[in-house]
């Protein structure tokens, strides 16, 4: 339980003091009494104005020179408290939301080419290591305004401060953009270490101001990376930082950008990379003008050539929770393709391994927060999402006791869009099943004979993947697709399913390597097949994401990926299909058709994740 520090909790909000007479005197008017928050049915009320808050500028320095000036950085913030913080002895916690998007961003940024005759890895041999050697976005989501991101007007009224931070390098912040590395997340953690008296501030005429009005307890929220941020300063174990909420929020930049040694765009942007990030951030001036050598470095070190993990792309991950000590409630779309679900799943699992106290709320969503459809719980209490994140900052931020936390981890948004509450995530009844892929184009659970190879042409390039996965009855010359029969009832998948493929590529030295996992619906169903989850893999990254090794035309190698973590339920009379191609036209770079890929069944299957096992798949 929190430690609730300047906590008055009342049923109705304060009216003002009481006049008593007495017999011969006047007695004095006793002062009115101290300012207090209102808290009904396990949350706080909107008491305060709004309209009569404080609001103020402060830049906030950091321990930073990022632009090499010879000067610290300061970081804009914008505060917004009740006018009552002015009372002698009322101090209030704070919600904190920090941007790369405020202002000033590059809206025309020239974005990569991923149009390449031959993929850049091809050809590569023994030269990976010397290549990495010299390496040495939501990217727009809220910047579009698709997410959520006003806090000021719904929690100022309810006792909070409320403080808009300007990131490091961006809007009137000083500095460069860096795009998560530790300069950003140091720079994010000055907000904090400022209003708990640990670095200093000052207005916009140089005077020193200190955030006295505070109790130094912090959340912190946001949505893309917005969200991102939280992720990165709650790694360092700032004293302060009670509380995290990220929404659709990034914890690994190498996963932002690749996928097991692939080049692979966040959906929907496709020739994106780290570095036409930061130059959108930090807005044309800076990116051409004091910071082009910072620009100039990332672009270098992001190492679009062999796609592989390294300490540069080390220093943006952030799946180390060792240090963690705020809480944290995680909420993410379960059909995002931008912030993809291993985001949330990977950050998940290492918050769980380090015992961190944690919620998790799943939706059917994209890149975007919850809907505001209500869940109903096992006590039979029903909350909102925007109900829920009121109730999770009111217990760790004002240590109001209304059972948040006992309440199940899980939340997830079914198919229908209705909201169901699970122990945990992914589901504990879980368990692994390996589909086996059989020719012709057919999947079982059962075993397959002999030795079936069956062969594909990349032309990912000039077809796009809804015609790939189209007709999976009918044979093409350009992907692989099995189907399942129909189910027998509703198959429920929650977690990481993984693909096992024995394959050789017989006429490069590399190709792109797709799969998908497909909801096919009923058979001759005119209903457009469904993409549960996706997956993609660097045959020259087979051993590590880190390592690129040669690969040898015509030879067969076995290649294990995980595709992206999902929670799905496939209804009864649909087919489970998985379909196998090389170029995604939405994801990859996009080379010159007619590589070939020859597939091995006898040695190829996928693993799914199945509530209740095997014996709940039905075939």
């Amino acid at each position: 339980m929190p430690q609730a520090r300047h906590l008055l909790l009342a049923s109705a909000a304060v009216t003002g003091g009481l006049v008593l007479a007495a017999p011969a005197t006047v007695a004095a008017a006793p002062a009115d009494p101290p300012p207090t928050i209102v808290v009904e049915n396990g949350m706080t009320q909107p008491v305060f104005s709004f309209a009569d808050a404080i609001e103020e500028r402060v830049y906030v320095e950091t321990p930073l020179d990022t632009n090499h000036d010879g000067r610290r950085d300061r970081v804009a913030i914008d505060i917004s408290r009740p006018r009552e913080t002015a009372t002698a002895g009322f101090k209030v916690p704070v919600i904190f939301e920090h941007s790369p998007y405020r202002k000033n961003v590059w809206g025309d940024v020239p974005y990569h080419s991923v149009l390449v005759d031959e993929l850049p890895q091809n050809g590569l041999g023994d030269r990976a290591a010397a290549a990495r050697a010299d390496a040495a976005g939501i990217a727009r989501a809220e910047a579009k305004g698709n997410l959520p991101g006003s806090l000021d007007d719904y929690y100022v009224p309810r006792g909070y401060a409320v403080v808009l931070g300007q990131s490091v390098g961006t809007a009137d912040s000083d500095g460069c953009s860096t795009s998560g590395d530790a300069a950003e997340t140091l720079g994010t953690k000055a907000v904090i270490d400022w209003l708990n008296g640990r670095a200093r501030g000052w207005d916009a005429g140089g005077a020193p101001v200190t955030a006295d009005w505070t109790t130094g307890d912090v959340g912190m929220t946001g949505g893309s990376y917005n969200g991102t941020l939280p992720n990165q300063v709650a790694t360092t174990g700032v004293e302060g930082l009670k509380t995290i909420i990220p929404v659709a929020a990034i914890s690994s930049w190498y996963d932002y950008y690749r996928a097991n040694g692939l080049v692979v765009a966040p959906g929907t942007f496709q020739g994106e990379d780290l570095d036409v990030l930061a130059k959108f951030t930090a807005g044309q001036a800076r990116s051409e003008g004091d910071c082009a050598d910072e620009m100039a470095a990332i672009t270098a070190a992001q190492d679009r050539v062999t796609g592989d993990y390294s300490r540069y792309w080390a220093e943006r991950d952030y799946l180390d929770a060792r240090r963690v000590k705020a809480s944290v409630f995680v909420v993410h779309g379960l059909n995002d393709w931008n912030v993809k679900t291993e985001h949330f799943a990977g950050w998940w699992d290492e918050l769980a391994k380090r015992h961190v106290p944690r919620k998790i709320w799943l939706h059917q969503g994209g890149h975007s927060g919850p809907s505001s459809a209500p869940v109903t719980l096992p006590n039979g209490k029903t909350w909102t999402y925007k109900q829920t994140e009121n109730r999770w900052f009111d217990y760790w931020l004002w240590g109001v006791r209304n059972g948040v936390t006992s309440e199940p981890t899980a939340v997830v948004q079914r198919e229908n869009a209705a909201y169901t509450t699970y122990r945990n995530w992914p589901d504990p009844a879980a368990r692994d099943v390996a589909v086996r892929l059989a020719a012709p184009s057919s999947l079982t659970t059962g075993r397959t004979w002999g030795r079936t190879e069956q062969s594909f042409v990349d032309e990912g390039r000039t077809i796009h993947p809804d015609a790939l996965i189209a007709n999976p009855e009918v044979a093409s010359p350009n992907r692989l697709a099995y189907t399942s029969p129909a189910l027998t009832r509703d198959v429920r998948l929650s977690g990481r399913p993984e693909m096992r493929l024995r394959m050789a590529i017989d006429n490069k030295p590399d190709a792109n390597l797709t799969v998908y996992l497909v909801d096919y619906g009923p058979a001759g169903s005119t209903t457009a097949p469904f993409v549960v989850t996706r997956g993609w893999m660097d045959p020259q990254n087979r051993k590590s994401a880190a390592r690129t090794e040669p690969v040898r035309t015509g030879k067969l190698y076995d290649y294990r990926w995980t595709l992206q973590p999902k929670d799905y339920v496939f209804p009864a009379g649909h087919r489970i299909g998985v379909v196998i191609f090389s170029t995604d036209q939405e994801y990859t770079l996009l080379p010159l058709g007619g590589t070939r890929l020859r597939v091995a069944t006898s040695g190829s299957e996928l693993h799914i994740p199945v509530v209740g096992g095997r014996a709940a798949l039905g075939f």
